[in-house]
């Protein structure tokens, strides 16, 4: 029994951690790999924070909320972006090693932001802030444990207790009892498989978890794809690169986009440049060999690793692909969902702070902000889960047995590979109704066949087939879920376009998309934006 469990050991779930601690409260961590092995370590660019003149907290709100189209929610963007230096500051107290120009903290542009605003530590931003995280959890006495994988959360009357876990070295299912949850695990890019710049792992288990037990989820739709990452392998070159003068050519070398256009923008325009057969490269030739080893070093270790090209010698073959997901489990001001308990924060969770479209540099200033409010938010929950065996255990228990006697008529390695194609060509950059329901159907017929699929390896013990199976299956029930929000969402708006409903459609749809689950069956609907105000379409 402790005070706070929190599933996910990235940045959002570290800072909590942290925060948990420094308030007394006993905290535990568990690791679906090991502690620094999250998508966190990926973030490249930066941290936001308008820190010096002209920049200012307000021209931070307003291109929050601009890139947002409608959906970032004023109070959220505005009480995350006020805390932003405040954020820095805390960082830095601690260790982070950010670059400095002088004294000061660096600081660069990213796409869609008026000014130069993303604190970095040259292009290894995530990485090493998940160090300094970790390394300061270590100290505080922050419990670990890894190889663990979240199964489901355990709530009775709209309560959670805690959680049911696949303890992937012993095979055996196990309970941990809290008072409360904080829900860190990331989100659910990954379904979309090679075609997405996300680690492995990525496939939503939290978000899939909460669902299945009552808690409501919002925005799965809204999907975003990063505009440069590598053709071959589809690991991210950062947006630093562009922010710092590198161009999108095709073969012929004319240029594509304009200068730091925002990421929907150009993803759609170099996905509508593939389609007309043409190549498109990112070039940084010109930025020069000392501007590239101080800068973006990772950028030229990643090309030369994964596509065998030197950028200082050749442009780099890149696509887009999917990156960020905005929607997730939907919570509160206080960062918790609709099941009392039960907190999330991260990329797991929809806060309301991104909206359609995410702002580059953001992702990890909400890490840091929100993860320390949600962490004091859960420690106001006092009352203790009773100490007994729950009903939602021994089902995860009999499941997992169950796992091991099914068929395997049906390969769902194959099955997986297919539908993440499908998903990237019919539900990513670009959307249309019929190609939305197709994939529906194949989703919904994947589910039918999940009985007739199972494992080769029959081994209980460290099992890698098993955790991937339990994978596939919360990437079949997120699909769905994220096809019907983008079907019944009949208009384009940030990360969502839709070529059969190219336009905005701020009478209806200036809302967010909730889902939730009802004896099984899926349900949604549309809820109002707080403050909501119409405005322009989001643009570089």
């Amino acid at each position: 029994m402790v005070d706070i469990l929190i599933v996910g050991s990235g940045g959002a779930g570290l800072v909590a951690a942290l925060e948990a601690a420094r308030l007394g409260k006993s905290v535990e961590v568990l690791t679906k790999h090991y502690p620094t092995q999250s998508q966190t370590s990926m973030a490249q660019g930066g941290i936001n924070a308008a820190l010096y003149p002209p920049d200012s907290i307000q021209k931070h709100i307003e291109d929050t909320l601009k890139a947002g189209a409608g959906l970032a929610e004023e109070p959220i963007v505005q009480e995350v972006c006020r805390e932003a230096p405040e954020a820095i500051e805390w960082l830095d107290s601690i260790g982070m090693p950010f670059s400095r120009e002088g004294t000061s903290i660096a600081q660069r542009r990213l796409g869609g932001a008026s000014h130069p605003r993303a604190c970095y530590a040259q292009d290894y931003t995530g990485l090493k802030l998940l160090h300094t995280l970790y390394d300061n959890a270590i100290k505080m006495g922050v419990r670990f444990r890894s190889r663990t994988f979240l199964l489901n959360i355990i709530q009775e009357d709209g309560i959670c207790k805690g959680v049911t876990i696949l303890d992937t070295a012993s095979g055996k299912v196990e309970q941990i009892l809290a008072k409360s949850v904080i829900l860190a695990t990331g989100g659910y890019a990954k379904i979309y498989g090679d075609l997405s710049t996300n680690g492995h792992g990525s496939f939503g288990e939290g978000v899939a978890a909460a669902m299945r037990a009552g808690a409501k989820l919002s925005d799965l739709e809204f999907v975003q794809f990063h505009p440069t990452a590598l053709k071959s392998s589809s690991i991210l070159i950062s947006e630093a690169a562009r922010g710092a003068g590198a161009r999108l050519i095709d073969q012929d070398g004319q240029e594509i986009g304009g200068e730091l256009w925002t990421r929907d923008r150009l993803s759609r325009a170099i996905f509508e440049a593939m389609e007309e057969g043409r190549e498109i490269f990112l070039d940084m030739r010109h930025l020069g060999e000392e501007f590239i080893e101080k800068n973006l070093p990772q950028e030229r270790k990643l090309a030369l690793l994964y596509e065998g090209i030197d950028p200082l010698q050749k442009p780099l073959p890149i696509r887009p692909a999917a990156h960020y997901t905005m929607g997730g489990i939907d919570v509160d001001e206080g960062m918790q969902s609709s099941v009392k308990g039960l907190f999330a924060v991260g990329e797991c969770a929809n806060a309301k702070l991104h909206g359609a479209n995410r702002l580059g540099g953001n992702s990890l200033l909400e890490l840091v902000v929100l993860g320390k409010k949600a962490a004091q938010e859960a420690a106001k929950i006092e009352e203790e889960p009773e100490d007994r065996l729950y009903e939602r255990t021994q089902i995860d228990a009999n499941f997992i047995k169950a796992v091991f006697t099914l068929p395997n008529q049906i390969d769902f390695w194959e099955r997986q590979e297919f539908l993440s194609r499908v998903l990237y060509h019919n539900c990513g950059i670009v959307r249309e109704e019929m190609r939305l329901k197709g994939v529906l159907s194949v989703v919904r017929q994947h589910q039918k066949e999940l009985a007739f699929m199972g494992l080769r390896d029959k081994s209980p013990v460290m099992n890698k087939e098993l955790v991937s199976f339990l994978e596939y299956g919360n990437i079949v029930e997120l699909a769905e879920a994220l096809l019907v929000g983008a079907i019944q969402r009949t208009e384009s708006r940030g990360a969502h376009f839709r070529s059969d409903f190219p336009q905005k459609d701020d009478e209806k749809f200036l809302a967010h998309t909730l889902i939730w689950k009802e004896d099984g069956v899926l349900c949604a609907d549309f809820v109002p934006v707080r403050s909501a105000k119409k405005g322009p379409e989001p643009s570089s």
